[in-house]
C-alpha cells in the first residue's frame, strides 16, 4: 500500500504520485499534509532544502483548490526564477489527473504581457518572485485579493536577499482571512517577524531542530595558509575525480576570478553571480544541470534556490559572512535522502568561526587534512584504471587493431598496461612533483590528521551503490567494529578509501583476505600513502600475483560493472 495514501490524499493526486514513483512520504510531507487538508490554519513549517517541502504545501493547495472557479486562489512566493519555474513544474505534475487546474509561473526576465494573459484565461495557482508579483500588482495585471492560501517558500532566503519590503507589501493586498503557509530551512529574526505580523495561532512543524543541518551531510574543514585557498580548492577537486559541486566565494569577483583560473587549470567550471545577464545565466545553470559544468562557482545571492540534484560536494572557499547561510550553502549537497559532502576551507584565524557553526547546525566538523601529492596521484591512477576497464570498444576501432598490434609488438600485458596508464598519468604525475604540502597544523599545533591510523583502499564505490553513510555501516557490520571506529571514508566512483587505528589492520586485513559477496571478490589493501605499511602492502600484491595477475585481482569481476549506459564522458585534460 503506498502509504501517501494515509495522509488523505484524493485518488487524482494519488494516481499522479504513482506516475512519479513516490512510494513514502517524507517527515516534512507525513507532519504537514495531514494537518493542512483537513483544517483551514496558518502553518510555519522548519525543514531543511531537499526535504520535500514542495509536495508537502503542493498536495493539499492543489486538492482544495475550487476548479470550478477561475479566480485566483492559491499564491506561492519563491526566492528565484529558477526556483518559482521548478515549483510551477511541479505543481503541474501533481496536478496532471485534475482537469481545468491552471498553474502559472509569474518572474523577471520574461514578457509580463504574457504573463498577464495567462493569469487572465484563469490560473487558480499563482507561483511568482516578489519582485515581479509587485510590479504586477501595481499594474492591475493580476488580482489576489480574494486568494484562500498563500504559501511563503523559503522564506529565509526571500529574506536574505532583502525582499522584505516586497512581501510585506505583497500580503497586504491579500484577505486577512486566508490561510499561510510559511516553509523556511531557518528561522531568523525576520522570518519570525513576518510570522507574527500576518499570521493567527500557525501550526508549527519542525522536522529535525531550529536551523540545525541535514544529517546526511558529512562537514569537513581544511586548514590552510591564505595564499593556498586556490590550491587546496584544486587538490580537493583532484582527490575526488568524479565531484559535482557548487563552490561558494564570498564576493562576485572572487567567484569570477576562481571560476576562470578552474577553466584555465582544464576543470569543467563556471561562474554563477549577480553580473551576469538573465540568458547568461540560464546558460550556465543548463550547463550544470546536463553535467556539463562539474564545479560551480557561486556566490550566496546567485545560488539561491539552486535545485539540482546529486550535488556531491558543497565547497566554502570562503566561509559566508552570516553564519546561518551556511546552512542553505550545505543544503545543497545531501538532497532527496541521498548523503553529501560540506568542505570548509578556512585560514588559522577562522578557526573559532567552525565552533559557532557547529552550534548552528548541531554537528560536528572533521577535521581533515589537504590530500597531498602521493595521495592524489594513488587516487587518480586508481580512477584512470577503472575508466580504462569500463570504457566501451567501438566497432569502428576494430579496422585499426591489426596495424596497432604491429606498432604493440613485443610488449607483454604488464609492460603494456604500463605503458598505456603512464600516457595519461605522466604530466598529472609531473605537476604534482613539483609541489609541496599545503596542510597547516591546528591551533594545538597539532597536524589535523589522526597519527596512529592507517588507511585503506577498498574496491566498492559511489557505482556499487555506497556513500560514506552506507559504507561506514557495511564495513561496521563486517568487522564488528564500533561506526566511529571507521572514518574519513572518502568515496569514489569505482573505489573508495577508509581509515581505522593501527590496531585493527591486522584483523581487517584478515576478514577481506578472501572475502567475496554476490561472487564478487571484495578487496582491501593498505593504502601505498599509509605510513610504516608499505611491506605489508608489497607481500599483499605478491601474494596476489602467486594467485592471479595483480591488476585482475585488485579488479574482480564486476569492478565498476555499473556503468551508466557502458559510456565515459570526455573530460578535459586537467594538466
Amino acid at each position: 500500500m503506498n502509504k501517501f495514501e494515509q495522509l488523505g490524499l484524493n485518488e487524482a493526486l494519488l494516481n499522479a504520485i504513482a506516475d512519479m514513483g513516490f512510494v513514502d512520504p517524507s517527515e516534512v510531507q507525513e507532519k504537514a499534509i495531514p494537518v493542512l487538508l483537513e483544517q483551514d490554519t496558518d502553518m510555519v513549517a522548519l525543514a531543511q532544502t531537499g526535504t520535500g517541502k514542495t509536495a508537502a504545501f503542493g498536495f493539499p493547495m492543489i486538492q482544495k483548490i475550487d476548479v470550478q472557479s477561475k479566480r485566483t486562489q492559491g499564491l506561492i512566493l519563491s526566492p528565484t526564477r529558477e526556483l518559482c519555474l521548478q515549483i510551477a513544474q511541479e505543481l503541474k505534475l501533481y496536478s496532471k489527473y485534475m482537469k481545468r487546474i491552471n498553474v502559472a509561473a509569474i518572474y523577471g526576465g520574461a514578457s509580463i504581457s504574457s504573463q498577464a494573459s495567462e493569469i487572465k484565461r484563469g490560473a487558480q495557482i499563482v507561483v511568482a518572485t516578489p519582485g515581479r508579483m509587485k510590479d504586477m500588482i501595481s499594474r492591475g495585471m493580476v488580482d489576489i485579493t480574494n486568494i484562500e492560501y498563500c504559501v511563503l517558500d523559503e522564506a529565509d532566503e526571500m529574506l536574505n536577499m532583502g525582499f522584505y519590503e516586497d512581501i510585506t507589501d505583497i500580503l497586504s493586498h491579500t484577505p486577512e482571512e486566508k490561510s499561510t503557509w510559511l516553509f523556511s530551512a531557518t528561522m531568523p529574526k525576520e522570518v519570525a517577524r513576518i510570522a507574527k505580523k500576518f499570521m493567527t495561532s500557525p501550526v508549527e512543524i519542525t522536522v529535525g531542530s531550529k536551523n540545525s543541518g541535514a544529517q546526511n551531510v558529512q562537514h569537513e574543514y581544511y586548514l590552510v595558509s591564505g595564499r593556498d585557498r586556490y590550491p587546496a580548492l584544486k587538490r580537493l577537486a583532484d582527490a575526488n575525480p568524479d565531484i559535482f559541486s557548487v563552490v561558494f566565494c564570498r564576493t562576485k569577483r572572487d567567484t569570477q576570478k576562481v571560476a576562470e583560473k578552474l577553466i584555465e587549470d582544464g576543470y569543467n567550471a563556471g561562474a554563477l553571480h549577480g553580473d551576469l545577464s538573465q540568458n547568461q545565466r540560464d546558460i550556465v545553470m543548463k550547463s550544470f544541470r546536463n553535467r556539463q559544468i562539474q564545479m560551480l562557482v557561486a556566490t550566496d545571492v546567485a545560488a539561491r534556490g539552486i535545485d539540482v540534484d546529486d550535488v556531491t560536494h558543497v565547497i566554502n572557499y570562503q566561509l559566508p559572512d552570516e553564519t546561518e547561510t551556511y546552512t542553505h550553502r550545505s543544503g545543497r549537497t545531501g538532497r532527496a535522502g541521498k548523503s553529501g559532502i560540506s568542505m570548509v576551507i578556512i585560514t588559522k584565524s577562522e578557526l573559532k568561526k567552525i565552533k559557532s557553526l557547529e552550534r548552528i547546525i548541531q554537528q560536528e566538523f572533521e577535521p581533515k587534512k589537504i590530500p597531498n601529492a602521493e595521495e592524489i596521484c594513488e587516487i587518480q591512477l586508481y580512477h584512470l584504471a577503472s575508466n580504462i576497464k569500463n570504457t566501451t570498444v567501438h566497432k569502428e576501432v576494430e579496422g585499426y587493431l591489426p596495424a596497432v598490434m604491429d606498432v604493440l609488438e613485443g610488449l607483454d600485458r604488464e609492460e603494456l598496461i604500463k605503458k598505456m596508464v603512464s600516457v595519461e598519468f605522466s604530466r598529472f604525475a609531473n605537476y604534482y612533483n613539483r609541489t609541496s604540502d599545503l596542510d597547516q597544523p591546528s591551533a594545538n599545533g597539532q597536524s589535523s590528521g589522526n597519527d596512529g591510523s592507517t588507511r585503506y583502499f577498498i574496491n566498492v564505490g559511489a557505482k556499487d551503490g555506497y556513500d560514506w553513510k552506507s559504507l561506514k555501516d557495511f564495513l561496521k557490520a563486517q568487522t564488528g567494529l564500533e561506526r566511529d571506529d571507521v572514518y574519513k571514508v572518502d568515496v569514489k566512483d569505482s573505489f573508495s578509501f577508509f581509515n581505522t587505528d593501527t590496531t585493527h589492520a591486522e584483523e581487517i586485513l584478515q576478514i577481506f583476505s578472501e572475502f567475496k559477496m554476490d561472487g564478487r571478490f571484495i578487496n582491501v589493501e593498505v593504502s601505498s600513502n599509509a605510513g610504516g605499511r608499505g611491506k605489508e602492502r608489497k607481500k599483499r600484491r605478491e601474494g596476489s600475483r602467486r594467485s592471479g595477475n595483480s591488476f585482475e585481482r585488485k579488479n574482480p569481476k564486476g569492478f565498476g560493472s555499473k556503468n551508466k549506459g557502458g559510456k565515459q564522458r570526455q573530460k578535459k585534460s586537467r594538466w
